[in-house]
Protein backbone atom coordinates (compact mmCIF):
# COMPACT_ATOMS: atom_id res chain seq x y z
CA UNK A 1 0.00 0.00 0.00
CA UNK A 2 3.00 2.26 1.30
CA UNK A 3 4.85 1.41 -2.32
CA UNK A 4 1.68 2.61 -4.49
CA UNK A 5 1.18 5.57 -2.05
CA UNK A 6 -1.91 4.80 -0.49
CA UNK A 7 -0.31 5.22 2.92
CA UNK A 8 1.83 7.49 4.86
CA UNK A 9 4.31 8.47 1.83
CA UNK A 10 2.98 9.98 -1.26
CA UNK A 11 2.11 8.44 -4.53
CA UNK A 12 5.52 7.66 -6.74
CA UNK A 13 6.46 9.88 -9.55
CA UNK A 14 6.90 6.92 -11.66
CA UNK A 15 5.75 3.49 -11.85
CA UNK A 16 7.50 1.23 -9.15
CA UNK A 17 9.86 -1.37 -10.34
CA UNK A 18 9.94 -4.77 -9.90
CA UNK A 19 12.66 -5.34 -7.46
CA UNK A 20 11.14 -2.51 -5.54
CA UNK A 21 7.55 -4.49 -5.71
CA UNK A 22 9.40 -7.80 -4.81
CA UNK A 23 10.56 -6.21 -1.66
CA UNK A 24 6.97 -5.41 -0.26
CA UNK A 25 5.88 -8.49 -1.35
CA UNK A 26 8.31 -10.21 1.01
CA UNK A 27 7.35 -7.95 3.91
CA UNK A 28 3.85 -9.49 3.51
CA UNK A 29 2.14 -12.44 4.69
CA UNK A 30 -0.23 -13.84 7.32
CA UNK A 31 1.95 -16.55 8.19
CA UNK A 32 3.84 -14.61 9.81
CA UNK A 33 1.74 -13.27 12.47
CA UNK A 34 0.53 -15.29 15.05
CA UNK A 35 -1.88 -14.98 18.19
CA UNK A 36 -0.20 -15.15 21.52
CA UNK A 37 -1.47 -15.26 25.22
CA UNK A 38 0.11 -12.21 27.56
CA UNK A 39 -0.73 -10.78 30.96
CA UNK A 40 -2.71 -8.18 29.56
CA UNK A 41 -4.37 -9.96 26.80
CA UNK A 42 -4.26 -11.58 23.84
CA UNK A 43 -1.48 -10.19 21.22
CA UNK A 44 -0.18 -10.70 17.48
CA UNK A 45 3.19 -11.98 17.48
CA UNK A 46 5.13 -11.56 14.29
CA UNK A 47 8.65 -13.35 13.21
CA UNK A 48 9.39 -11.02 10.28
CA UNK A 49 10.93 -7.30 11.01
CA UNK A 50 9.48 -4.33 8.95
CA UNK A 51 5.98 -6.86 8.36
CA UNK A 52 2.93 -4.22 10.14
CA UNK A 53 -0.89 -4.62 10.29
CA UNK A 54 -3.15 -2.99 8.28
CA UNK A 55 -6.96 -2.99 9.46
CA UNK A 56 -8.23 -0.26 6.68
CA UNK A 57 -10.08 -2.83 5.16
CA UNK A 58 -12.35 -3.72 7.79
CA UNK A 59 -11.75 -0.76 10.12
CA UNK A 60 -14.79 1.13 8.93
CA UNK A 61 -17.26 -1.96 9.60
CA UNK A 62 -15.82 -2.57 12.91
CA UNK A 63 -16.20 0.96 13.71
CA UNK A 64 -19.90 0.83 12.57
CA UNK A 65 -20.97 -2.10 14.75
CA UNK A 66 -19.26 -0.51 17.73
CA UNK A 67 -20.96 2.50 17.33
CA UNK A 68 -24.66 0.43 16.96
CA UNK A 69 -23.43 -1.34 19.93
CA UNK A 70 -23.37 2.02 21.74
CA UNK A 71 -26.50 3.22 20.34
CA UNK A 72 -28.36 -0.23 21.92
CA UNK A 73 -26.44 0.17 25.30
CA UNK A 74 -28.68 3.98 25.06
CA UNK A 75 -32.08 2.03 24.18
CA UNK A 76 -31.54 3.01 20.53
CA UNK A 77 -33.73 0.62 18.76
CA UNK A 78 -34.12 2.44 15.52
CA UNK A 79 -30.57 3.60 13.75
CA UNK A 80 -29.16 3.45 10.34
CA UNK A 81 -25.35 3.68 11.60
CA UNK A 82 -22.27 4.92 8.79
CA UNK A 83 -18.94 5.26 8.83
CA UNK A 84 -17.54 5.45 5.23
CA UNK A 85 -18.86 2.84 3.15
CA UNK A 86 -19.55 0.40 5.72
CA UNK A 87 -23.40 0.61 7.64
CA UNK A 88 -25.85 -1.11 9.64
CA UNK A 89 -29.49 -0.90 10.35
CA UNK A 90 -31.77 -2.03 13.24
CA UNK A 91 -35.52 -1.32 13.40
CA UNK A 92 -37.09 0.71 11.32
CA UNK A 93 -36.83 4.37 9.43
CA UNK A 94 -39.29 7.49 9.97
CA UNK A 95 -43.19 6.52 9.34
CA UNK A 96 -41.70 2.93 10.14
CA UNK A 97 -40.44 2.10 6.30
CA UNK A 98 -37.95 0.06 6.33
CA UNK A 99 -34.27 1.33 5.97
CA UNK A 100 -33.08 1.24 2.35
CA UNK A 101 -29.83 1.77 0.95
CA UNK A 102 -28.51 2.71 -2.80
CA UNK A 103 -25.55 1.38 -4.23
CA UNK A 104 -23.84 3.61 -5.90
CA UNK A 105 -22.92 3.29 -10.00
CA UNK A 106 -18.94 3.36 -10.00
CA UNK A 107 -18.96 6.50 -11.19
CA UNK A 108 -17.55 9.84 -10.61
CA UNK A 109 -21.11 11.43 -10.18
CA UNK A 110 -22.07 10.82 -6.53
CA UNK A 111 -26.08 10.68 -6.60
CA UNK A 112 -26.18 7.99 -9.35
CA UNK A 113 -27.98 4.79 -7.88
CA UNK A 114 -27.31 1.27 -9.69
CA UNK A 115 -29.28 -0.44 -7.20
CA UNK A 116 -31.30 -0.04 -4.08
CA UNK A 117 -31.55 -2.65 -1.03
CA UNK A 118 -33.65 -3.44 2.10
CA UNK A 119 -31.06 -3.70 4.45
CA UNK A 120 -33.87 -6.22 6.89
CA UNK A 121 -31.36 -5.02 10.03
CA UNK A 122 -27.85 -6.06 8.41
CA UNK A 123 -24.46 -4.97 7.37
CA UNK A 124 -23.58 -3.52 4.05
CA UNK A 125 -20.23 -2.89 2.73
CA UNK A 126 -18.91 -1.50 -0.78
CA UNK A 127 -15.24 -1.49 -2.32
CA UNK A 128 -15.04 -0.38 -5.69
CA UNK A 129 -11.83 1.09 -7.70
CA UNK A 130 -13.71 3.95 -8.44
CA UNK A 131 -13.04 5.65 -5.03
CA UNK A 132 -9.54 6.11 -4.63
CA UNK A 133 -7.33 6.17 -7.30
CA UNK A 134 -4.85 8.38 -9.55
CA UNK A 135 -3.66 8.42 -13.05
CA UNK A 136 0.13 7.62 -13.18
CA UNK A 137 2.71 6.70 -16.43
CA UNK A 138 -1.06 6.58 -18.09
CA UNK A 139 -2.85 4.19 -16.04
CA UNK A 140 -5.44 4.48 -13.56
CA UNK A 141 -4.09 3.33 -10.22
CA UNK A 142 -6.39 1.85 -7.86
CA UNK A 143 -5.84 1.47 -4.17
CA UNK A 144 -7.15 -2.16 -3.96
CA UNK A 145 -3.94 -4.15 -4.49
CA UNK A 146 -3.30 -7.20 -5.33
CA UNK A 147 -1.03 -9.48 -2.74
CA UNK A 148 -0.18 -12.09 -5.34
CA UNK A 149 1.17 -10.25 -7.37
CA UNK A 150 2.06 -6.39 -5.79
CA UNK A 151 0.36 -4.36 -8.04
CA UNK A 152 -3.24 -2.65 -8.05
CA UNK A 153 -6.10 -4.63 -9.47
CA UNK A 154 -6.92 -4.28 -13.56
CA UNK A 155 -9.69 -6.15 -14.27
CA UNK A 156 -13.33 -5.30 -15.29
CA UNK A 157 -15.20 -5.89 -11.80
CA UNK A 158 -15.64 -2.09 -10.85
CA UNK A 159 -17.27 -2.73 -7.58
CA UNK A 160 -18.31 -5.44 -4.80
CA UNK A 161 -21.14 -4.79 -2.25
CA UNK A 162 -21.32 -7.35 0.34
CA UNK A 163 -24.49 -7.32 3.03
CA UNK A 164 -24.11 -9.44 5.91
CA UNK A 165 -24.96 -9.96 9.42
CA UNK A 166 -22.53 -7.55 10.83
CA UNK A 167 -20.72 -4.85 9.12
CA UNK A 168 -17.57 -5.95 9.79
CA UNK A 169 -18.02 -9.27 8.08
CA UNK A 170 -19.31 -6.93 5.10
CA UNK A 171 -16.44 -4.93 5.08
CA UNK A 172 -13.90 -7.81 5.58
CA UNK A 173 -15.47 -9.71 2.72
CA UNK A 174 -16.29 -6.58 -0.16
CA UNK A 175 -12.06 -6.02 -0.98
CA UNK A 176 -11.02 -9.56 -1.30
CA UNK A 177 -13.63 -10.16 -3.59
CA UNK A 178 -12.67 -7.41 -5.40
CA UNK A 179 -9.03 -8.58 -5.53
CA UNK A 180 -10.47 -11.93 -7.41
CA UNK A 181 -12.10 -10.36 -10.26
CA UNK A 182 -15.41 -11.21 -11.17
CA UNK A 183 -15.36 -14.86 -12.01
CA UNK A 184 -13.83 -16.32 -9.12
CA UNK A 185 -15.99 -13.52 -6.79
CA UNK A 186 -18.79 -14.86 -8.29
CA UNK A 187 -17.53 -18.56 -7.77
CA UNK A 188 -16.39 -17.72 -4.17
CA UNK A 189 -20.06 -15.84 -3.36
CA UNK A 190 -21.72 -18.97 -4.12
CA UNK A 191 -19.58 -21.16 -2.62
CA UNK A 192 -19.50 -19.44 0.81
CA UNK A 193 -23.38 -18.34 0.67
CA UNK A 194 -22.90 -14.90 0.66
CA UNK A 195 -25.00 -12.01 -0.36
CA UNK A 196 -22.83 -10.39 -2.99
CA UNK A 197 -23.35 -7.71 -5.72
CA UNK A 198 -21.11 -7.20 -8.21
CA UNK A 199 -20.98 -4.23 -10.96
CA UNK A 200 -18.56 -5.14 -13.92
CA UNK A 201 -17.46 -3.04 -16.71
CA UNK A 202 -18.08 -3.76 -20.23
CA UNK A 203 -17.32 -1.10 -22.48
CA UNK A 204 -18.75 2.28 -21.76
CA UNK A 205 -21.95 0.81 -19.86
CA UNK A 206 -22.16 -1.51 -16.77
CA UNK A 207 -23.63 -4.75 -16.51
CA UNK A 208 -25.02 -7.05 -12.62
CA UNK A 209 -24.66 -9.80 -11.09
CA UNK A 210 -26.46 -10.69 -7.88
CA UNK A 211 -25.97 -14.25 -5.85
CA UNK A 212 -29.15 -16.39 -5.06
CA UNK A 213 -29.02 -14.63 -1.75
CA UNK A 214 -28.62 -11.15 -2.18
CA UNK A 215 -31.25 -10.92 -4.78
CA UNK A 216 -33.68 -10.98 -1.52
CA UNK A 217 -32.47 -7.68 -0.60
CA UNK A 218 -32.63 -5.88 -3.77
CA UNK A 219 -35.88 -3.58 -4.07
CA UNK A 220 -37.66 -3.50 -7.40
CA UNK A 221 -37.32 -0.94 -9.65
CA UNK A 222 -40.94 -0.11 -9.60
CA UNK A 223 -41.20 0.56 -5.89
Amino acid sequence: MNLWGFGPVAAPEHTPDPQAIDSAKALTGLQHLKVIQTSQGQALQKDLPGLYVDLSTMGEGYATDHLARLMESEGVTNYLVSVGGALLSRGQSAGGRPWRVAIQQPTDQEDVAQAVVDLQEHGISTSGDYRNYYELDGKRISHIIDPATGRPIEHKLASATVIATTAMEADGWDTGLMVLGTEKAKALAIKQHLAVFLIIREGNKFVTWSSPLFKSFLVSQDH
